[in-house]
């Protein structure tokens, strides 16, 4: 039986698909969090009491629909490794980035067991999402190297100096997403009102979140302006734009659900906000390497075929 064989745009089309999935999941884990659904399923793999299925009941039915996503996410990611290896050309950087996810999604559900095992403990909690951060810059990684031509080579689209700004701007934002998930270990939605929290006071560790947001911010705008000063290419500014305007979005809601009592449908939103502000912060660092067009990269052999 012949092998299907992949073309590189449906297989970027799978790393897109792929991407999605691993956002979406870190969404719907954040709302079994935010509705106090966290031991809904209080055994693992299981869901309680040897049941697979969970019973009718509302927190039991919410952790089992985002393990059920969970399942989901894993076929998405099978499916990107197997695309890897039947796509054509072969490419060894793209096989071993879908590698990448697959490892991160087993880390994932074996991390999420242990955390359910463990009752939630804030460790455990931001362990589980920062290990989603990881998994998400694979795959964003993954959907940006689909894009590029084969064989070609990237060139760096500015100077070391502020290519080191670009790892800057990602570091910050690291720093930011780290600092948001001692906040979430300190407050109230701790995915069951009667789990473990951190003994930290959640003005303080607001604080310093919000300073680590303000300092991410400030990098990407002096990064950006600077890109504007040695004249960047288009794609690299509209990455940095890009990440901006989120980041600013983010912070605006941030400190709306710091004022208004930190309710449940603005704190979802932030962790919708914390996916897109992390994946816009890859991009940007991706965008520091220009790759040549796939026209560009045949046009010597169209001239060639011409002349001769």
């Amino acid at each position: 039986m012949p092998v299907p064989h992949l073309s590189p745009v449906a297989y970027r089309r799978l790393t897109l698909v792929a991407a999605l999935a691993v956002g979406f999941i870190i969404i719907t884990g954040g709302a079994v969090r935010i509705t106090g659904s966290g031991l809904g399923c209080p055994d693992w793999p299981t869901c309680s009491n040897r049941r697979v299925v969970a019973p009718l009941e509302y927190h039991a039915m919410v952790e089992f629909v985002n393990r059920t996503i969970t399942g989901l996410v894993s076929v998405a990611v099978i499916v990107a490794v197997l695309g890897a290896l039947v796509r054509r050309p072969r490419r060894r950087d793209l096989t071993w980035l879908s590698l990448g996810l697959v490892g991160g999604v087993v880390a994932q559900i074996v991390l999420g067991g242990l955390t359910v095992l463990f009752e939630l403990r804030p460790g455990f909690v931001m362990a589980h999402f920062m290990l989603s951060m990881v998994l998400l810059a694979d795959a964003v990684v993954l959907h940006h190297r689909a894009a590029q031509p084969d064989g070609a080579v990237s060139r760096p689209a500015v100077g070391p100096d502020l290519r080191l700004m670009g790892r800057l701007v990602l570091v910050a934002a690291g720093l930011a997403v780290f600092l948001g998930t001692l906040v979430t270990g300190s407050g109230p939605h701790g995915g069951d009102p009667d789990v473990e929290r951190l003994p930290f006071a959640v003005p303080d560790v607001a604080r310093f979140h919000g300073v680590s947001v303000i300092l991410f911010i400030s990098v990407t705008l002096v990064t950006l302006w600077r890109l504007r000063q040695a004249g960047a290419p288009a794609s690299l500014l509209r990455a940095g734009e890009v990440l901006v305007a989120v980041a600013a979005a983010q912070a605006g809601l941030g400190y709306a659900q710091y004022f208004t009592g930190v309710p449940v449908l603005l704190v979802g939103f932030h962790i919708a906000g914390a996916t897109l502000v992390w994946a816009a912060a890859v991009r940007f660092l991706l965008a520091f390497a220009v790759w040549p067009a796939p026209q560009a990269a045949t046009a010597p052999n169209v001239l060639a075929r011409q002349e001769t």
